[in-house]
């Protein structure tokens, strides 16, 4: 079973949406057999790497909005990250252009370091509050995970894996996807948000008896049942669970 997830490194929900589908992994018997991809996805693809303002004024331009508003917006998502046992530490915050990190996170998949990687890049920007924009910064934290210092940098050099960022986004652009976090299993279940990890169960079951069906043998005469065929769509109150037909 494949499961690809479009993230961004500096999306609140990206980071909820992980602990939340990682509690529901753990609930799914079959989860050794998940193979799990991260697919790139930029909020905004347009912010510079240094900036001069921190999150609240920078949501305010952004939503057309005030300081004060946007204050008490991410002073819920804390709250909400609490209850997953995440520290959000938006007040010392540094926002910044997530491209190079996304091109790191490629780099890392060739040495099986993604997730951790992701782990270390969630926690450096929300709770460390730690430039993750900065090179210096990104191969600090590549080494933290067991990555190779000198090879990390060179790649950060040169335009190595940009190509992989834009053909996730574009692929998450033909699939329709407006935000993220965004789950896709196996090419057909679209789960879109920090949902419950009792929606990533049930998804998950789903996928998995579609992808392996039972097979009942008559008592006797030795003839083969029909198969029992699933409807290939899940509905989930107060989530988007939609069948999506595999690509190529």
């Amino acid at each position: 079973m494949k499961i690809e997830v479009w993230t961004d490194i500096v999306c609140p929900y990206c980071y909820i949406g992980k602990r939340k589908f990682e509690e529901g992994l753990k609930k799914f018997e079959h989860r050794d057999s998940v193979e799990i991809v991260y697919r790139s996805f930029e909020l905004d693809p347009h912010m510079a790497v240094h900036v001069n303002d921190d999150i609240y004024g920078l949501s305010a331009k952004k939503f057309g909005s005030t300081r004060a508003h946007m204050k008490a917006v991410h002073d819920d998502i804390t709250k909400r990250a609490e209850l997953d046992g995440l520290t959000f530490n938006y007040d010392t915050a540094i926002h910044t252009n997530t491209f190079n990190a996304h091109r790191l996170l490629h780099y890392s998949a060739q040495f099986g370091k993604t997730n951790e990687l992701l782990e270390r890049l969630y926690k450096a920007y929300f709770t460390d509050s730690l430039h993750i924009g900065d090179t210096n910064t990104l191969v600090m934290i590549a080494v933290e995970v067991g990555l190779d210092a000198a090879g990390t940098a060179a790649m950060l050099d040169s335009e190595q894996y940009a190509a992989e960022v834009r053909a996730d986004e574009l692929k998450a652009q033909k699939l329709g996807v407006r935000g993220v976090p965004y789950f896709l299993i196996n090419g057909k279940y679209a789960i879109s948000g920090a949902q419950t990890k009792e929606v990533f169960v049930e998804a998950l079951e789903k996928a998995w008896a579609e992808e392996h069906p039972v097979v009942q043998f008559r008592s006797a005469g030795g003839d083969t049942e029909e198969l029992a065929c699933l409807d290939g769509s899940c509905a989930v109150e107060h989530q988007e669970l939609n069948k999506r037909k595999e690509e190529g």
